[in-house]
């Protein structure tokens, strides 16, 4: 019988049943696909031994007028800068309200209706979420601009390391987040404890809030049922993400400055750090679904990892997720709690360019691309600084993808396989093990792993099969179509 060829199309799925996963790579981590080859994800490594205490969701990177490197981070307690040889400053305002590390469910007074539902019963809807402390960080110039939701006021920080961040004259309180447009305009979100509203500052001009004839400060309330989250920049407007809808806020000069539109409906953010801009667009994570808007109106994408994702999420701490751009291998990640941990632990990511999708495990809180620097950065949440796609380093992890069964012909016929003919750039940089089985649901037997060579002698049968390849070298392995000698037979 001639070999059959292994040739599983790039990308994951893991929607459905394992069996709807058949001839897909279905179970993955810190694998990507470029060029049509399967490839591990770059490694990583602790940037400088430095450390930041908290819990920072929140990181930006950007350079000075002196061509000096700087990062921000912001936890529930703290406001950090951070230079280039990694000294660490604290630059917390004086007289600053601390936030939440957790999201937590007000269930006492106030939190949900007296009377309503049995007495020593779950509610069917616990009471209102009070989300996790997420700053919103942004430069101004060179100099910095943060805010936390739980504080709500605009700070400003000079790049003096003797000097903490200080309050910004005039701006609005009781805010939830901010960003600084494309037109040089500072825009705080749910100004004055109205959580709908949008007010913008004079252009170049933080300080300058109070609309008048002279300046272009202003503000408006968006007509939504939802509550705004973030703002973000894209080409040629800003976009504005509430839990319910889409707007986009286009500059159009005086006398009215900005002009709005909805442009999607029930594609609300999960939270403030759920969104990311690249130049094909903005992607932002739903509660079912991801959403892309590139002009026009928002739409869905498809998401092949979509089940998986969604039905293994600490919904309660959902206002942690956070997405990093990974703008060398034109990708999105997006870091979440799985449903056992209170913290980001998985990854989920999009590569927009080839419209795949990639799932996985790491402990990571939030993230910046490069640019600024050489290598993308993300902070784990015992507060260590990463640099990433460096080396082939995984600490105790190791790369692996996994397909969904593999059968011949319509699954009805036993396979009997006796010989791999492996497809590598460097022979023996990858392990592969085989799973049988005889039916969807029945057990399974596990064969290998075995070291490759040409031909690799194997052993084995079952209506299907499932093949899974290992790194086993610290290396930038490829893996191609791999071949397989398969007779069909019975069982002996």
């Amino acid at each position: 019988m001639p070999l059959i060829p292994l040739q599983i199309p790039k990308g994951q799925y893991r929607n459905g049943t394992d069996y709807m996963a058949q001839g897909r790579w279905r179970d993955i981590n810190l694998v990507r696909w470029h060029d049509d080859v399967l490839r591990p994800v770059g490694g990583w490594r602790q940037r400088q031994e430095v450390d930041i205490g908290g819990l920072a969701r929140s990181i930006i990177a950007w350079e000075d007028n002196s061509s000096n490197r700087h990062i921000a981070a912001g936890t529930d307690e703290y406001l950090y800068a951070i230079n280039a040889g990694g000294d660490v400053t604290d630059i917390t305002p004086a007289a600053f309200t601390q936030g939440l590390i957790d999201a937590g469910i007000n269930t006492g007074f106030g939190g949900s209706f007296y009377g309503k539902e049995e007495y020593g019963l779950p509610r069917a809807d616990a009471g209102q979420i009070i989300p996790a402390t997420v700053w919103s960080l942004d430069n101004w110039g060179e100099y910095l601009l943060a805010m936390s939701p739980d504080d709500g006021k605009l700070y400003e920080w000079d790049l003096n390391t003797s000097n903490n961040a200080v309050q910004v004259s005039n701006a609005p309180t009781d805010c939830s987040g901010f960003m600084v447009t494309e037109e040089r305009f500072v825009a705080c979100f749910g100004a004055g404890g109205v959580s709908r509203k949008v007010q913008w500052s004079d252009q170049e001009d933080n300080t300058t809030w109070t609309p008048a004839a002279t300046n272009q400060a202003g503000d408006i309330e968006l007509q939504t049922n939802g509550v705004i989250l973030a703002g973000i920049r894209t080409r040629g407007q800003s976009l504005i993400l509430t839990t319910e809808d889409a707007h986009t806020m286009t500059y159009q000069g005086p006398p009215f400055v900005y002009g709005f539109e909805r442009v999607g409906t029930s594609c609300g953010l999960v939270g403030a750090k759920a969104v990311a801009s690249v130049d094909a667009g903005v992607f932002w994570m739903g509660r079912r679904s991801f959403y892309a808007y590139s002009g026009g109106r928002v739409t869905e994408i498809p998401c092949e990892v979509g089940d998986y994702v969604f039905s293994d999420m600490n919904k309660d701490q959902i206002s942690k997720v956070s997405s990093v751009v990974n703008s060398a291998w034109n990708e999105i990640w997006w870091f979440y709690p799985s449903a056992n941990s209170l913290e980001c632990d998985r990854y989920v990511a999009y590569d927009y360019a080839e419209n795949i999708w990639m799932t996985g495990a790491m402990d990571r809180t939030a993230g910046v691309d490069r640019g600024v620097f050489r290598y993308p950065m993300f902070i784990a949440s015992d507060g260590t600084l990463y640099e990433h796609e460096i080396g082939y380093n995984y600490d105790s992890s190791t790369p692996f993808a996994e397909t969904g069964p593999i059968a011949i012909g319509a699954g009805d016929n036993i396979m009997n396989v006796v010989e791999l003919i492996p497809d590598e750039k460097t022979q023996g940089d990858v392990n592969a093990k085989f799973k049988t089985r005889y039916y969807p649901n029945a057990e399974e037997r596990e064969y290998g792993p075995f070291t490759m060579s040409n031909p690799t002698s194997v052993r084995f049968q079952g209506r299907q099969v499932r093949m899974r390849v290992e790194g086993a070298e610290d290396a930038d392995w490829r893996v191609g179509i791999m071949r397989v000698d398969a007779r069909q037979g019975g069982r002996r």
